[in-house]
C-alpha cells in the first residue's frame, strides 16, 4: 500500500496494526480487541483527511500510483473488448488506447489515456502524454462509431499531450483542435469521464462530450498547478498555491458549469476499493446512455454545440469614438 505524504497519519496505524497481527500469529495472545480499537482509529482517521481535501491533496490522489487506469475500468465495466490500434496516417500511439466492446448488449466505442501499472508500462504508455497519431486514433475510431451507430466512452488521465518537438512537426495543435472539431458535429452520444488528470489540450481532445463526468478525487483544467508555479513564481515550490488559485477540482469544474456532474469516490479514493469504483462507474454509464439515446440525433448534436457555446464569461464594451481617441 502506497501513501501520500497528508497520509503518514494513517501510514503509522497500518504499521501498528501490522504488527499487532503478527504478534497474534505468532503467539498465542488474543490481540482482536486491540485489532479492532485500531480499525476504529483507522476509520476514523481516515474519515477526517479526507473529509476536507485540498486542491493539490486532489491532485496527489489523481496521480496515486495504484489508481484505476482506463484499461481497468474498460475490463471490468464493459464485455469482449476489442482493442484496434492507429492512426493510418502516421503510427499507433500507445499513450490513447480505443476499441469496440458490449456493454450490456450494446455495442460501443472506447478511448481513452492509458498511463501503464509499473514502470516499464509508463515509458511504453509515455506516461498518458499522447502524440498527434493517438489523437488521430481517436478520431478514426469515433468516426467509426459514427458511421455504424455506436455510442462514444471517452476516459480522461493525462498530464497533457506529449510537448516534444516531433509531436509538434506532426502536427499536435491541428490533431487536438480537428477532434474538438468533429466530436461537436459527431452524430452519436459521447460520454466523457475524468478519471484522473485532466490536463490542458491533452485532456480536451477527446474530452468534448454530451455529458463530461469527474470522479471526486480528479482535476481539470488548462495548465497543471506545477507547471502554473513555474510560469509564475519560476520555481515549482509554490504549486500548492497554483492548484488553490488555478480552481481545477470537481467541486469547482461543477460550479463553473463546465462539467455535468461529479461521480463520488470510495473513501480514500478509487484506489482504496478499485472494483467498487468500477461498479459505481458502471451504473453512471449506463444510466447516462440511456438518457442519451431517447434525444433524437440532430436535437442531441445542436443540445451538444449549445452546451459549449455557453461556456465562459465575457463582457462588451462600448465602442469608443474617435473623439475619445
Amino acid at each position: 500500500m502506497v501513501f501520500l505524504e497528508f497520509e503518514k497519519p494513517l501510514e503509522q496505524l497500518y504499521e501498528q496494526l501490522e504488527k499487532i497481527k503478527q504478534v497474534g500469529e505468532q503467539s498465542d495472545i488474543d490481540v482482536t480487541p486491540m485489532v479492532k480499537e485500531l480499525e476504529k482509529r483507522i476509520r476514523k482517521t481516515r474519515k477526517e483527511i479526507y473529509s476536507n481535501l485540498s486542491g493539490w491533496q486532489k491532485v496527489q490522489l489523481s496521480r496515486h500510483p495504484e489508481r484505476p487506469y482506463t484499461l481497468f475500468y474498460v475490463s471490468h465495466i464493459f464485455k469482449n473488448f476489442i482493442e484496434l490500434h492507429g492512426d493510418r496516417l502516421c503510427g499507433d500511439d500507445k499513450a490513447i488506447v480505443g476499441g469496440l466492446a458490449n456493454l450490456d448488449g450494446q455495442t460501443v466505442v472506447i478511448v481513452g489515456h492509458q498511463k501503464g501499472v509499473n514502470t516499464k508500462m509508463r515509458q511504453y504508455r509515455n506516461f498518458g502524454m499522447a502524440n498527434p497519431e493517438g489523437y488521430r486514433k481517436a478520431l478514426r475510431l469515433m468516426k467509426m462509431a459514427e458511421r455504424f451507430g455506436f455510442p462514444v466512452f471517452s476516459f480522461i488521465d493525462t498530464p497533457g499531450a506529449y510537448p516534444g518537438i516531433e509531436a509538434e512537426e506532426r502536427g499536435q495543435a491541428e490533431a487536438i483542435a480537428r477532434n474538438m472539431f468533429e466530436m461537436a458535429q459527431l452524430k452519436v452520444p459521447i460520454v466523457v469521464t475524468v478519471i484522473g488528470e485532466g490536463a490542458s489540450g491533452g485532456a480536451i481532445g477527446i474530452g468534448l462530450g454530451d455529458r463530461v463526468y469527474m470522479l471526486e478525487n480528479t482535476w481539470y483544467s488548462v495548465i497543471s498547478p506545477e507547471s502554473c508555479s513555474s510560469i509564475l513564481w519560476r520555481s515549482w515550490d509554490y504549486k500548492e498555491q497554483a492548484a488553490e488559485a488555478l480552481k481545477l477540482t470537481a467541486e469547482d469544474m461543477f460550479r463553473f458549469g463546465l462539467i455535468d456532474g461529479i461521480i463520488k469516490e470510495p473513501l480514500g479514493g478509487a484506489h482504496t476499493a478499485p472494483e467498487e469504483m468500477a461498479k459505481t462507474l458502471k451504473r453512471h454509464l449506463k444510466q447516462t446512455l440511456q438518457e442519451l439515446q431517447q434525444i433524437p440525433v440532430d436535437e442531441l448534436v445542436q443540445q451538444r454545440i449549445m452546451k459549449y457555446r455557453r461556456m465562459g464569461e465575457f463582457e462588451e464594451l462600448a465602442p469608443v469614438s474617435e473623439k475619445e481617441n
